[in-house]
């Protein structure tokens, strides 16, 4: 798995998993409830367990797209968030990010391209000051189609004034790789967020990082 880096005009980045922390404190979480004496790896296990509840809710969001009806679907989401009792979520930031945000700005046109709601996005990105290093911000109903969809790439894209084939995808799952190879992109999977490197190779990754921040030196001094 190689990257062409003389073709990467510009860089799109997922949020979950990618630049944000946020499902690690889902995994700790659930990881502290589970029994050591059933579960040899509570971790690991926490973040399969993690990622096998959240698969039906996104296929339900795939169908409610491809139906037409990801604006209803998003709506609902929104109610329900409103009437949780649950506290304000809580952000991390994946350790490095700002260093290689800063490193890489001036170089390269930098995008999000986030399934996650527009009031969700911008409040991990505002909460971190992270806005003045993109570009382009697009949510979950900027394009027409989410991901897995390559809609929100080609739309990123074309505000950044590149081709497609030109950008780089981020990101830590499946649905991430199968958006930027759609798109015709080329794509790296990182895995500091719930994504295992085989399911991203086989799903088309270009490359496997263990973080993203490492991002920084490949295509500034590599």
């Amino acid at each position: 798995m190689t990257l062409n880096i003389p073709q990467i005009k510009a860089i799109c980045f997922d949020v979950d998993g990618t630049l944000s922390d946020t499902d690690d404190l889902y995994a700790q979480s659930v990881s502290s409830r589970l029994p050591s004496w059933l579960f040899r790896d509570r971790e690991r296990a926490a973040r399969r367990f993690i990622m096998w509840i959240e698969a039906p809710g996104n296929a339900l969001l795939g169908l409610a797209d491809t139906l037409g009806i990801d604006d209803e679907m998003v709506a609902v989401i929104q109610w329900m968030n409103r009437r949780s009792k649950r506290p304000f979520k809580k952000f991390l930031l994946v350790h490095g990010i700002v260093e290689m945000l800063t490193r890489l700005k001036g170089h390269y046109p930098m995008a999000v391209v986030s399934a996650r709601d527009e009031h969700g996005t911008m409040a991990f990105l505002e909460h971190f000051d992270l806005v003045k290093y993109f570009d382009v911000i697009v949510t979950g109903l900027s394009a027409e189609h989410t991901k897995p969809y390559p809609d929100p790439i080609l739309f990123a894209a074309q505000k950044m004034n590149v081709s497609p084939e030109n950008c780089l995808m981020v990101g830590d799952t499946t649905v991430d790789m199968r958006a930027g190879k759609s798109a015709g992109a080329q794509t790296v999977g990182v895995l500091c967020g719930f994504g295992e490197e085989p399911e991203l190779k086989k799903m088309g990754a270009d490359l496997i990082l263990e973080s993203t921040p490492m991002l920084g030196d490949l295509l500034l001094e590599g």
